[in-house]
């Protein structure tokens, strides 16, 4: 055993497991706690998830919204989805990765999988709008996921874009913890066995080899990474960028110095990556972001 660990008493690796999984709650769950028959009341009355909206001439493309680890369809989106729809967006949200017997908290089951419940619902959507592509913006696993839609299900016929803020496109090292999974034998196959959406997304892990090979992008998608340096949760943050053709990755505080958010905020209720969210689905109108988009 490492002498600090020995040092430390450490319990042993049930007491461990629950310390991992209660700082991944902590560290990717949304700060937003709403229960769900207001939620989902608020997400009728905001205007999104309606499915008689009609893509307009100056925004003709749906936009799919893409949940991160433990969140769903609504709670992640309360802040974003009404800055789009209020910009003349259809956009909606999906519910993906839920576990059984586990209410609101999802993003937990395979992620190829994952990605196979997302390939039905643009479908649903664009059979809904009569839109020939989508585009997607997806927050934390939501903004990697729609990666393996793109390269393994037949995506990049219809999408547009791929928006990712604080993707986990390379895996996470999640501030270097789970380089300590190997010493506490158990709690890793633990994880992979109850929770596999964590185990997909560690650094290294087969699912992240198999997601990486071959290249980042594929042809005819355009790729936006929002990222911020102060991200705890995807690390270290520059393994959120992409490589590859049509891909923009940007850090928010080479726009914004001043910009604190984390990992939880920059998706949630960050208004100046809503702002380059924005640019990246209208390239064609985009104004520059600075600090003062916050107001905008």
């Amino acid at each position: 055993m490492l002498p600090w660990i020995r040092a430390a008493r450490v319990p042993r690796t049930r007491s461990l497991l629950a310390a991992l999984l209660l700082a991944l709650t902590v560290l990717v769950a949304p700060t937003t706690a709403a229960r769900a028959a207001p939620a989902a009341e608020a997400a009728t009355t905001r205007g999104w998830n309606d499915y008689s909206c009609k893509p307009s001439a100056a925004h003709p493309r749906p936009v799919v919204l893409v949940h991160g680890t433990f969140g769903n369809s609504i709670d992640n989106w309360l802040g974003l989805a009404p800055y789009l729809v209020n910009r003349g967006y259809c956009v909606f949200s999906l519910d993906y990765g839920q576990l059984p017997g586990v209410p609101f908290f999802h993003g937990l089951g395979p992620v190829d999988r994952s990605a196979e419940q997302l390939d039905v619902f643009v479908d649903e959507v664009l059979a809904a709008t009569g839109a020939p592509k989508t585009d997607i913006v997806g927050h934390s696993q939501g903004g990697m996921m729609p990666n393996y839609y793109l390269k393994f299900l037949g995506g990049a016929a219809e999408v547009n874009a791929l928006v990712g803020i604080a993707p986990s496109n390379h895996g996470t090292s999640l501030l270097g913890l789970t380089k300590l999974l190997p010493y506490f034998p158990g709690v890793e196959r633990f994880i992979s066995d109850k929770t596999p959406g964590l185990a997909d997304q560690v650094a290294g892990s087969p699912f992240i080899t198999k997601l990486t090979a071959g290249g980042d992008t594929v042809p005819g998608v355009r790729y936006t990474v929002i990222a911020t340096m102060y991200d705890q949760v995807v690390t270290p943050y520059r393994t959120q960028y992409l490589d590859g053709p049509n891909v923009r990755n940007v850090l928010l505080q080479d726009l914004c110095p001043l910009d604190l958010s984390e990992h939880v905020a920059v998706g949630t209720v960050d208004r100046i990556a809503f702002h380059e969210v924005a640019n990246a689905l209208d390239p064609a109108r985009a104004t520059p972001t600075t600090c003062a988009s916050v107001v905008g």
